[in-house]
């Protein structure tokens, strides 16, 4: 049982993960996301998180001193100024709350380099890097980065009025295999082959800054 990959995933974790709705909100609000269909959203969003962040933050737990290089590839691919804006609040609040809740000079290096704005502070990359240093293992990482990917977006829904708290459970419980495929078939890809595989949800997401009311950050 690794129980420190355990704590990253949990909610508890002073990550500020929970300001961000992952562009569901967006989506809701512009008609888009019917109650109905959050599943479908959730799923479309998984497939975009493999495809799109779980590689960086593959390549960031393999060497930890790349994550320079690697976050600045991630930085240019994300070009919409919502999500781009999220990743970075998301990273910067990570790994600023890793540093303080476990100390350790490579963690307050990479506290330090975001701070002084030598490292942009994107979340995948952050997050790669820090599990590394932490000594979680690759495979509980990526699962741990897949977990609360969805969890984000679920406790949104239930948060937006889309979903109730049980029938969210039983979303996620059920979507465990469509996890196990992401991760198998995303798992190994590097950054350099990043995709945007939804294009309608950043389209959507990108909306967010021209709402009229908001409850979520992104």
């Amino acid at each position: 049982m690794n129980w420190l990959a355990m704590q990253l995933a949990d909610s508890a974790f002073p990550a500020g993960g929970f300001a961000h709705s992952a562009g569901m909100e967006a989506a809701s609000q512009l008609g888009e996301l019917p109650p109905e269909e959050v599943e479908r959203f959730a799923r479309d969003a998984i497939w975009q998180a493999g495809f799109g962040s779980l590689p960086v933050v593959g390549d960031a737990h393999h060497d930890p001193s790349s994550v320079a290089r690697v976050e600045a590839v991630y930085d240019a691919f994300l070009t919409g100024a919502v999500g781009n804006r999220a990743s970075r609040t998301q990273g910067r609040a990570f790994v600023s709350a890793s540093a303080r809740s476990f100390g350790g000079a490579a963690l307050c290096r990479l506290h330090e380099d975001v701070r002084e704005h030598r490292l942009l502070g994107h979340h995948a990359p952050l997050f790669g890097a820090v599990a590394a240093t932490l000594g979680v293992s690759r495979a509980d990482a990526l699962g741990v980065w897949m977990h609360t990917t969805l969890r984000g977006l679920l406790s949104a829904a239930v948060r937006l009025g889309l979903t109730g708290a049980h029938e969210g459970q039983s979303i996620q419980r059920s979507m465990a295999p469509l996890l196990d495929r992401v991760v198998a078939e995303c798992g190994e890809l590097g950054v350099e082959a990043i995709a945007q595989t939804s294009p309608r949800l950043e389209i959507t997401a990108n909306q967010h800054d021209h709402l009229y009311s908001r409850l979520f950050q992104s």
